[in-house]
């Protein structure tokens, strides 16, 4: 009689393989699962960032600073709340690097990947604010696929329980990573009992903070990094509980695991942004060679434009960005016509002209004085509705 046997009937099962060799090649189902994710955040990421006015392709130039500085920052996190798993007794300092066997800190993944993102959008142009909002919903929407690679590698469980969806643990294999433990018969091994599935909770709440940011987002238009606060305070909600319901081993600061500490101090955070910070939703027009306003998706989770795989090279980026408000993005979309640059573009709104600047205003060009007192010219330049760029939101 193995373990096996001793395992109630209904309950969901594990895979007791997550590795698979194409020849040479080992092909490890967590690595597709990250991999899955990322696109889907990116293709959700590139149409909310259209809608907002930028670009086709910009998500590219975005991923290749923030994926990679993601990764990096999920395993140095990993590690460094985990380090007697690599530098303790008994511990391999080189599987620090092996990402492959799991071992990503979602912390480290989003301070990682905005700092990476944070770069690109300096780079390209895009207040930071936008690039955030845009992809407040692909990032759940991603952990939820990566979780399934927590199924794979028989990770990320919780206690003992007699639900009927209690999950089977195989025995893995210390010694040939990704493969569960074999009896004399040849069957995988499993733990006695059966497991709350945490990795199942945590992807199902991912997905509910999905529709909770587009549909909040939708209705109230949210911008300026708050569409990204809400999504963190909705992460950071569901971590907490699932975390306290997981047995895994974990460093702890006054007997709780410090992943619990850490979603309680990241949610006051996020809270405390969304409650301080205000202002509109920044639209953005692009200047220069992609000037030229295209039809943004009509959804955020649409069908893709087959039309667009036509296009043989990539338009050209644009030069920059003007920021503008929502009026003036619509109407550039049905007229291709740029609003007119603020003057006072330069100016904070409780700046005062100077001296030189007031009498320059008194006069025409050619030096005549001009009977229209200042403060109505002030009243129809404000008029025109464009505001100063935020690069900083």
């Amino acid at each position: 009689m193995t373990l096996a046997s001793l395992s109630p009937q209904a309950a969901l099962p594990s895979p007791s393989t997550a590795v698979w060799q194409l020849g040479p090649v080992p092909i490890r189902a967590y690595a597709l699962c990250i991999i899955a994710g990322i696109v889907l955040a990116c293709w959700v990421t590139e149409r909310r960032l259209r809608q907002r006015g930028v670009a086709p392709g910009a998500v590219l130039d975005i991923a290749v600073w923030a994926v990679p500085a993601g990764i990096i920052g999920a395993r140095i996190y990993h590690v460094v709340t985990s380090p007697e798993k690599y530098f303790g007794a008994g511990g391999d300092p080189m599987k620090a690097f092996a990402i492959w066997e799991g071992g990503l800190g979602i912390w480290g993944a989003v301070a990682g990947g905005a700092l990476g993102a944070w770069i690109a959008a300096r780079q390209l142009g895009i207040p930071f604010g936008v690039v955030a909002d845009a992809l407040a919903p692909g990032l759940p929407l991603a952990q939820a696929v990566g979780r399934i690679g927590n199924w794979f590698n028989n990770e990320l469980f919780g206690g003992r329980t007699t639900l009927p969806w209690g999950l089977e643990i195989h025995r893995m294999d210390p010694d040939n990573p990704g493969h569960a433990l074999r009896d004399d018969a040849g069957q995988p091994i499993l733990e006695p009992g059966l497991y709350q599935p945490t990795f199942l909770y945590e992807a199902l709440w991912n997905l509910g903070v999905v529709a909770l940011v587009l549909i909040l987002d939708r209705r109230l238009k949210l911008g300026r990094g708050r569409a990204f606060a809400l999504y963190v305070m909705g992460y950071t909600v569901g971590r907490f509980w699932i975390e306290l319901m997981r047995t895994d081993e974990a460093n702890q600061i006054l007997g709780v695991r410090l992943n619990v500490w850490t979603a309680a101090l990241v949610f006051l955070g996020a809270l405390i942004y969304f409650v301080r910070v205000r202002g509109p939703r920044d639209y953005l027009i692009p200047l220069g060679p992609a000037a030229t306003p295209t039809p943004p998706p009509t959804s955020d989770l649409s069908q893709v434009d087959l039309s667009e795989r036509e296009t043989p090279t990539r338009a050209a980026a644009p030069e920059g960005y003007r920021v503008v408000s929502e009026e003036q993005y619509a109407a550039w979309q049905d007229t291709g016509v740029v609003p007119p640059a603020n003057d006072d573009d330069s100016r904070s709104d409780d700046a005062q002209p100077s001296d030189d600047t007031a009498a320059a205003d008194l006069t025409s060009s050619d030096d005549e004085p001009v009977d229209e007192p200042s403060a109505v010219r002030t009243d129809r330049a404000d008029a025109t509705g464009a505001r100063p760029a935020d690069r900083d939101s």
